[in-house]
């Protein structure tokens, strides 16, 4: 018994101590990146990531089981992810709650990535902090040319009969997320007065559309709310439609400005774990930058149009935009650890 003893106490002591998490302050989720940079600093690659990876700068890689894309760390805790796009965000955000090397409980989450803009709400360029994200991927279908006499559109609510009614999704998602008032204000707050790049390719998509005051202006931050499917949708009848969608699904709260394919995902995995205390879910804020119109010019063509210049002035005003608050959020760590910022 005593050898026995002696043994087990042996192998205890030897037994390196397990190292403790990483704790992270925040983390950045973009959803792609074309090609690759070569490192912090390297100055190649494009997309939504390059900026916070070479600027930021977050100099080191990490692998995470479960995620195809980057995902690279700063010095003071700062997680940058590349999730991958549309569906694929649910399967990284969940990667990175489950990995045991990192401890995300007090974390704060900032979507950064591009979408398409409301002409009716902001123009090309502009960076949108939203208040609502609401989910139209739960939902039925019907070609609109097969559409009873009378509707609006052949897509309407899971539960309901008709287009224009809230319907349910049990099961399926909470359809619709109100992000932290307080948090979302004060990261308003701080940044709605950043300068914008502007230059003649901005300027002459927004001349298409001479009907909408939004969509002339020169890029700005402003506070907007998304409607998000995985499926990519353009066209003046989908636009009204999404208005419409948000409307229904927020009673009126919310204002439809940005559409973009993940952010429905993202918040429905952290609001499942939220609900166990893996994460806090009220930490979460969306910046969508306008890389394109929701709808095609007037007078144009009713085909997909993808704006000149419209993607790099997005990708830039994510990262203008979106750093500082990541900045203040790790500068003030002392406190933002426990006490959530807010508006005054």
């Amino acid at each position: 018994m005593r050898r026995l003893f002696l043994v087990l106490l042996l192998l205890l002591t030897a037994t390196p101590a397990l190292a403790k998490p990483i704790v992270v302050k925040v983390v950045v989720l973009t959803t792609f990146e074309a090609g690759s940079s070569a490192g912090a600093g390297s100055g190649q690659g494009s997309g939504e990531f390059v900026f916070w990876a070479d600027r930021l700068p977050l100099p080191h890689a990490i692998k995470v089981p479960g995620i195809e894309g980057r995902v690279r760390l700063s010095d003071d805790g700062v997680l940058g992810v590349v999730t991958g796009m549309r569906a694929r965000p649910r399967e990284s955000v969940t990667a990175l709650i489950l990995d045991p090397e990192l401890d995300l409980s007090h974390a704060y989450w900032i979507v950064a990535g591009i979408a398409g803009v409301d002409p009716r709400a902001g123009s090309i360029g502009s960076a949108a902090w939203a208040r609502y994200v609401v989910d139209a991927d739960p939902i039925f279908e019907m070609d609109d040319r097969e559409i009873p006499k009378g509707w609006s559109e052949g897509l309407w609510s899971l539960g309901a009969a008709r287009p224009g009614v809230k319907g349910s999704a049990p099961g399926s998602s909470d359809m619709v997320w109100k992000l932290n008032p307080g948090l979302v204000a004060w990261a308003y707050g701080l940044t709605r007065d950043i300068a914008l790049p502007d230059n003649d390719k901005l300027r002459a998509v927004r001349a298409k559309f001479p009907r909408e005051p939004a969509a002339q202006a020169p890029p700005k931050v402003f506070l907007g709310d998304e409607v998000s499917t995985t499926r990519f949708w353009h066209g003046e009848r989908r636009t009204r439609w999404a208005r419409d969608w948000m409307r229904i699904w927020t009673d009126g709260a919310g204002t439809f400005a940005t559409t973009a394919c993940e952010d429905q995902g993202i918040l429905d995995v952290l609001s499942l774990f939220g609900r166990e205390g893996r994460v806090d879910a009220s930490r979460v804020l969306v910046l969508r930058t306008a890389s394109n119109y929701s709808r095609e010019g007037d007078g144009s063509d009713a085909i997909l149009e993808f704006a000149p210049g419209g993607a790099a002035a997005a990708f830039e005003a994510a990262y203008r935009v979106g750093s500082p608050v990541v900045k203040a959020l790790v500068a003030g760590w002392d406190k933002y650890a426990t006490t959530m910022p807010s508006a005054p």
